[in-house]
């Protein structure tokens, strides 16, 4: 058992612990989905902002989830269907 647990544990570094090379490649990769860094693709902009502006940017989409399941909520809760189209319209949302 303890050399099933070395070779978990080396393997488990590798990927706990991602080289510099691969966190410069996961922020390059980053800064194209953030909105407010989109346009910013030439400029330098630091690691930090870009992290800040992913961690900002997860933030907004979940509020706005949220937000717009509130308001499904709320119009099936005020439509004329039955509880069997609801249930079905809940689960398709939730995919």
């Amino acid at each position: 058992m303890s050399s099933r647990r070395s070779s978990s544990s080396s393997s488990s570094s590798r990927t706990s612990k991602p080289s510099d090379d691969e966190i410069k490649e996961f922020i390059s990769k980053l800064q194209p989905l953030l909105p407010q860094l989109h346009h910013t693709r030439n400029a330098p902009v630091s690691a930090s902002s870009i992290l800040e502006e992913t961690c900002s940017y997860i933030k907004r989409l979940h509020r706005e989830v949220e937000d717009l399941s509130q308001r499904i909520s709320q119009l099936l809760d005020s439509a004329d269907i039955s509880d069997v189209d609801e249930e079905l319209i809940r689960r398709l949302l939730q995919h």
